[in-house]
């Protein structure tokens, strides 16, 4: 598909959030293990930035690694902490060519210090790029922002430095992960599921949703391209009346 289609009128979305699925059952649908799905998927962001970059999107927000992950085989937990690390070794490699503004949201505690050390590298020489805003979501779950959020509210105000009244909708995302970056326009998730699984619940309250069935290592640039194709076809009203 030609760049001409996105000349047609389209509205491209300013922020796309997406939900990297189906790395496992695109490797099991080759026969290879299931790290090899993660890896193609790994190889598939830094395709998608170059795309949503060349399309107009500002902002793209990626869902990498949950806090219910830590549920799986610890064999595929070790394999996809290798895979992180090389990714962001790569990715501070490759800073001024990729030219990418890179923050991570969720809670990073539980990480070794080798990958904090690279996650504050990567921001900091990052920080002042000029081209995609990429947000990689890791060890990261709706419900455990919105509590950590809480949590920092809650002290704020134990320590006189908030008042009850100061709560609204906009201070409460201001103590999100979140807090410097543009709530979702749209909603993409691969592989078929149509749930959020934990993501990005306070920020998607008027993003659109679109539901594809193709898996993540296989979503390219004419996928892309159809999301915000149907993300055109929506009226958004906010609530409100058009």
């Amino acid at each position: 598909m030609s760049d001409d289609k996105l000349r047609d009128g389209l509205v491209v979305p300013k922020h796309v959030a997406i939900i990297l699925d189906g790395n496992g059952r695109w490797a099991k649908k080759r026969l290879m293990p299931r790290s090899m799905g993660h890896v193609q998927g790994a190889k598939n962001v830094e395709k998608t930035c170059r795309v949503a970059h060349k399309l107009g999107i500002k902002h793209l927000t990626v869902y990498a690694f949950s806090t219910e992950n830590w549920k799986r085989d610890k064999k595929e937990i070790d394999a996809l902490m290798k895979l992180l690390g090389a990714y962001l070794d790569d990715c501070i490699r490759d800073n001024e060519e990729n030219n990418m503004i890179v923050k991570f949201i969720g809670d990073m505690t539980p990480f070794s210090d080798e990958l904090k050390e690279k996650i504050d590298k990567l921001t900091l020489i990052s920080k002042d790029n000029t081209g995609l805003n990429l947000n990689i979501a890791i060890n990261y779950g709706g419900r455990d922002e919105i509590v950590r959020a809480m949590k920092k509210i809650t002290m704020d105000v134990q320590e006189d430095k908030l008042s009850i009244d100061d709560i609204n909708e906009q201070l409460v995302s201001n103590y999100l992960d979140t807090k410097d970056i543009p709530d979702p326009d749209l909603l993409v998730r691969t592989s078929g599921e149509q749930r959020l699984s934990n993501y990005l619940l306070w920020q998607l309250a008027y993003a659109e949703f679109y539901f594809t069935s193709v898996h993540w290592p296989d979503f390219d640039e004419d996928e892309l391209i159809k999301a915000i194709e149907y993300y055109n076809t929506r009226e958004r009203r906010f609530g409100g009346v058009k």
